[in-house]
């Protein structure tokens, strides 16, 4: 991948990833990484990438090694009612902008996935779509990301055996949508998504 990072000209470059945005249940969940200039080719060589082309256990091993060199990281987190009353796409957005003024230190830009600017962000920005493939600094985002809303995801699988999520993660699977049907929806399900609308008892 040749990374964004290595052709711009500022040196604080956070990259801004989410996760969550498809699923029914849960949070919509974002991160934001600053990584020093001089690592980006070393971070290719241990394989960060977008977290969807890695396993599991490679995103978990990949978390501590991008804390450990990170200037800065931060998750940033919407919740399902601001999720239901916003709509997905403004959620995730407001999780965006969580992670980036949660940052101990203050990026000279902002490289942010997909083609949708961080409103009311008063900072430099830039979209990227397909940023996981064009910036290191938004793929490691995206593993931070997506890591901690799957541990999330197998906490509240104990809370909530019936539905599943400790492999579908909250996503609309077979077996979630028929869990769903038996037992209705929870107050992690998000009621303003079509398949939790039909069914309006909370367990």
């Amino acid at each position: 991948m040749a990374s964004y990072e290595l052709t711009c000209p500022e040196d604080l470059i956070a990259g801004i990833d989410e996760v969550g945005r498809g699923a029914l249940f849960g949070v919509v969940v974002a991160a934001a990484v600053i990584l020093p200039k001089s690592i980006v080719a070393d971070c290719q060589d241990w394989g960060i990438k977008d977290s969807k082309k890695l396993s599991a256990r490679r995103r978990e091993q990949l978390v501590p090694q991008i804390q450990q060199v990170a200037i800065a990281y931060r998750i940033g987190v919407a919740t399902v009612a601001e999720i239901d009353e916003l709509n997905i796409l403004q959620a995730a957005l407001i999780a965006m902008q969580r992670a980036i003024a949660g940052l101990e230190v203050v990026p000279e830009l902002c490289l942010v996935d997909g083609n949708r600017a961080i409103p009311n962000l008063d900072l430099p920005q830039q979209t990227l779509v397909r940023g996981e493939d064009r910036a290191i600094s938004i793929a490691a985002a995206s593993i931070l990301a997506k890591v901690w809303r799957d541990r999330l995801m197998a906490e509240l699988a104990i809370v909530y055996p019936m539905y599943d999520l400790a492999n579908n993660r909250g996503y609309g699977t077979t077996k979630h949508l028929a869990a769903i049907g038996k037992h209705g929806i929870t107050s992690e399900h998000r009621q303003s998504f079509s398949p939790c609308k039909s069914s309006t008892s909370q367990s």
